[in-house]
């Protein structure tokens, strides 16, 4: 691979890349023909493809930069060949992909600001697309370039902020408030702390094999391109294929995140409310919105109406400030929700015209309950919040959902991205952290601590970097190991770690401000 795909390669890398986009453009067409959708202007069509088209490169670019940590330790122990492993890695990416929850999707869509949400199809809907997804690629390109492992997942949140600060700037409101800290501090966290784990447990792991597992030949560098023991050389790639695979369902899922807000903005007739909910859904959500009202009580204003209510509830989610009015007005929205799903009989039956906004006000009550299950000043009891969590449970399913076709284009720009690009980062994890070659035991190490890591962080709904994890979980290693660790290379690290936050919330919201002029 290091010589280039060739005349025949390069025809049918760009072959697939063309299948792909037909894919992506049938998909659209088949599911808005299918609502009854007939495009009465093409602009609207035109910025979705473009837009599609940035959030799928941005997915190929995080193949290339963030997955390229998964396949250094199974090439530099020997343990697969680096055109074997790196196509390895780029299916099990695409399975990971294809298997995700999408928990992660809609966890990174609440940290954007509730009213470019409730209109991401108007003009500053899609300014704050492009602002986020063109600042996260520039900043994947440059430390990519450089061959520095940046975080994808960090590149993105942070363009998020920068995106939600620029908005409430311009809107006359302070910076503070055009994001959800609450949540934006739970993934810092996450993001945060990864890579002190990864360190952590990747040199205990490997403290632990020095002790219990005697074979020498794990503890020097391989020799002569000689692969490792059996053993090891499946743990290896068992590692690896868990790493590409969890990859794949945790990065992968930013990707679907951004194109379900896009596909909902542009085309909500098909993609606004699940209409492939089963049968029995319509009788169970009337159940649970009845549960839920009553888990509220007494306290609704015969006088406020529902423009009202959707109007203190948006503010609550904007402002976070919970107020005597809260509630009731939460209230009168479950109940307006539920008038309108059963008026209708089913979210299928819904009209085109009241779509986007039963979606709305389904997305209003499920934020507002999930922030509630924290506000101490509603005094809600468990007993109540269990009925609002299932309540919650039933507006998810009507509206977060991903079609088959969303996870297949971002599983084939995730899996094609990790075949081209691999080399620059593969090179600095696997030869510039440590001052001594990667050993057979160190590669496995991290890499069972990178997979563990990113399953539990998948498993909790939280994003977290590939990147940090697995960089850190060989620094670890080499500390466990005495080897020494490079401090150029860790210095470059620590300073696209550091930077990385700063610098795309400045290029998104400076995106912004210009798209905002524009659109």
């Amino acid at each position: 691979m290091d010589k280039g795909l060739g005349m025949a390669g390069s025809i049918g890398f760009g072959a697939a890349i063309i299948a792909a986009l037909i894919y992506v453009v049938y998909s659209v067409y088949s599911d808005a023909t299918a609502v009854g959708v007939a495009p009465t202007a093409y602009l609207p069509f035109l910025l979705l493809f473009l837009a599609l088209l940035i959030a799928l490169g941005f997915e190929f670019v995080n193949g290339f930069h963030d997955t390229a940590n998964a396949v250094a330790t199974v090439i530099y122990t020997n343990a697969m060949p680096a055109n074997i492993a790196v196509v390895w890695s780029g299916f099990f990416n695409f399975l990971g992909v294809l298997l995700s929850t999408g928990a992660v999707a809609f966890g990174i869509v609440s940290l954007l600001p509730v009213e470019l949400i409730l209109q991401v199809g108007s003009s500053a809907g899609f300014a704050m697309v492009f602002a986020l997804l063109i600042a996260a690629i520039m900043w994947n390109l440059a430390t990519w370039w450089l061959g520095i492992p940046s975080s994808s997942s960090h590149t993105l949140i942070g363009s998020i902020i920068g995106v939600g600060v620029a908005n409430a700037l311009l809107h006359g409101k302070s910076g503070t408030s055009g994001v959800d800290w609450s949540k934006a501090t739970e993934i810092g966290q996450a993001l945060l702390l990864s890579p002190l784990i990864g360190f952590g447990l990747a040199a205990l792991l490997f403290v632990a094999m020095k002790v219990l597992v005697r074979n020498k030949a794990l503890y020097r560098e391989p020799q002569n391109g000689m692969p490792p023991p059996l053993w090891i050389r499946a743990l290896l790639i068992f590692t690896c294929t868990g790493v590409s695979f969890a990859h794949g369902s945790n990065d992968g899922q930013k990707g679907m995140g951004l194109i379900m807000l896009i596909l909902i903005g542009t085309v909500p007739t098909a993609y606004a409310l699940n209409r492939a909910v089963p049968a029995r859904y319509t009788t169970e959500f009337h159940a649970n919105s009845i549960a839920a009202t009553a888990a509220l009580g007494q306290r609704t204003p015969a006088l406020m109406q529902p423009v009202e209510a959707r109007a203190q509830v948006t503010r609550y989610i904007a402002d976070k400030r919970f107020v005597d009015t809260t509630l009731p007005a939460l209230s009168v929205l479950i109940a307006d929700v539920d008038r309108q799903v059963m008026s209708y009989g089913s979210l299928a039956q819904v009209p085109a015209a009241a779509v986007s906004n039963i979606r709305n006000d389904m997305y209003l009550a499920s934020e507002t309950i999930k922030r509630l299950g924290k506000e101490k000043d509603a005094g809600l009891s468990e007993t109540k919040m269990k009925a609002l969590t299932t309540y919650k449970g039933s507006l998810d399913a009507g509206t977060r959902f991903i079609p088959t076709w969303v996870k297949i284009a971002v599983a084939f720009a995730l899996g094609l991205g990790t075949m081209v690009g691999w080399k620059r980062i593969v090179v600095t994890v696997g030869e510039k952290i440590g001052k001594t070659h990667l050993t057979y035991a160190q590669g496995a190490s991290a890499e069972l601590v990178a997979m563990a890591t990113i399953f539990g962080a998948d498993h909790m709904g939280l994003p977290v970097s590939t990147t940090h994890v697995l960089s850190s979980g060989v620094a670890g290693t080499m500390a466990g190991n005495g080897s020494g660790l490079q401090m150029t290379t860790v210095r470059n690290l620590l300073m696209a770690w550091v930077l990385t936050l700063p610098c795309s919330i400045l290029l998104a919201g400076l995106l912004y401000m210009v798209f905002a002029q524009i659109f």
